[in-house]
């Protein structure tokens, strides 16, 4: 188990290795961290653990990620994270479209 205070093992470009599993049709070692800054945001919100997530806001900032979640998250994120990041983003002016399942 890892600690907080852990130190990522990353790709050259910056991304942590240990979110290999959520990226399996990309060679995560070709990923751009800027270039497929909206991939890598996706994933790692979606199923990032708290390690990867400081990594996240540390390389993007609180402001690019909400702002993320402000646009794509209703249809990127699986539901119950969308509303987690909501919640923690206090985002009450989001875009949101209609989904397959009314559920």
């Amino acid at each position: 188990m890892r600690t907080f205070d852990d130190r990522l093992e990353q790709t050259p470009a910056g991304i942590p290795v240990s979110l290999r599993p959520f990226f399996q049709e990309y060679v995560l070692e070709d990923l751009d961290p800027e270039h497929s800054a909206f991939t890598v945001i996706e994933r790692t919100l979606a199923w990032g653990d708290v390690p990867e997530l400081r990594w996240l806001f540390a390389h993007y900032g609180p402001e690019r990620l909400a702002e993320w979640v402000r646009q794509a998250g209703w249809y990127c994120l699986p539901r119950r994270r969308f509303q987690y990041w909501l919640c923690f983003f206090e985002l009450t002016d989001y875009r949101h479209g209609e989904r397959i399942w009314p559920h």
